[in-house]
């Protein structure tokens, strides 16, 4: 008797168990629930996404899951992320895209189950996204172009390391500080364009490379933070120190290292927090039906010594 009673108590609290899990899992059948899908994890950058995605998701009490390739170079790895996202039927999508054309067809498929796509940090070649929460980074890149020829006395030989040729910041970043250089001063040559994948290792090969083949280049420009801090690299090991100005963008340690030590003149910050918390913010308004802007601007600031811990630029810099 005792053991059927010991069996009956054990087959109860599995039926507990078992309807406690399907009330739980119900409640959270219910709420809305957002993939936020960045470039990658490998910069500090992403880390200040993640938060101001998460702080977006908690003050509008929605489910998300941040996640991204392990390097910027990944983009079949990206595109894997996304197709699993959207098996997953979520409400919406965020997604920082590696490569502007590679992920239109899942934007298509993403659109045809009318999951609205939010772009942020970096958009795409297509109207499927409903926003993209970004920085101007056209005229980002151009005022780091107006500042570099303000340190070279607007004359000279530059080069710029940029992290790729595929992303929407890739593409604007590199046009944006080319352009400005060709409209605004005739006697600054662009002597090199190279690609690191955001990679610090690889962009320290590719400037040591450009300032060994152009013995009296100027000054360099890193599109990105792996890029910058590569740049950084490649000068410190070639000893140029005070010889080539290094202009970079974004932000992280060891950029506001090298700019307080006087490596790099200085560089543009983002304000990624903002960007995951507007991303997050919008996917929410368009759940709901509400108009969005095609474009969501998220600012960005020049930094360097002079006003690297003022109380306007030390809330956009993050380590």
């Amino acid at each position: 008797m005792m053991r059927v009673r010991k069996t009956l108590t054990i087959i109860s609290l599995m039926l507990a168990s078992a309807l406690f899990c399907t009330l739980a899992f119900t409640a959270d059948a219910g709420r809305i629930y957002i993939p936020v899908i960045s470039k990658g994890f490998q910069h500090q950058f992403w880390q200040a996404v993640k938060l101001g995605a998460e702080k977006a998701a908690k003050d509008l009490n929605v489910d998300i899951t941040f996640e991204g390739p392990e390097g910027e170079s990944q983009v079949d790895k990206q595109i894997d992320m996304l197709q699993v996202a959207l098996n997953k039927k979520p409400q919406a999508i965020c997604l920082a895209a590696l490569d502007s054309k590679a992920v239109i067809p899942l934007l298509q498929k993403a659109q045809s189950e009318n999951i609205p796509i939010i772009g942020f940090d970096s958009g795409v070649d297509s109207d499927i996204p409903v926003t993209t929460c970004a920085t101007r980074n056209l005229d980002a890149a151009g005022l780091a172009a107006d500042k570099m020829a303000q340190f070279i006395g607007g004359s000279g030989e530059v080069a710029v390391v940029v992290h790729d040729q595929t992303s929407r910041t890739g593409i604007d970043r590199r046009d944006g500080f080319v352009n400005r250089i060709k409209e605004k001063y005739p006697n600054i040559k662009i002597v090199d364009i190279q690609y690191g994948g955001g990679d610090q290792l690889k962009s320290t090969d590719l400037t040591k490379a450009i300032i060994q083949a152009h013995p009296n280049l100027k000054g360099i420009f890193g599109a990105n933070e792996g890029s910058a801090i590569g740049v950084v690299n490649g000068v410190k090991e070639l000893h140029k120190e005070g010889k080539i100005v290094v202009v970079g963008y974004d932000s992280g340690k060891l950029q506001k290292d090298a700019i307080r030590s006087g490596v790099m003149a200085g560089a543009i910050t983002q304000n990624p927090v903002g960007i995951g918390y507007e991303a997050v913010k919008a996917a929410v308004k368009a759940i709901k039906g509400e108009k969005l802007p095609k474009d969501i601007d998220t600012g960005f600031y020049w930094y360097d010594k002079s006003n690297i811990d003022s109380p306007k630029i030390k809330p956009n810099l993050y380590d």
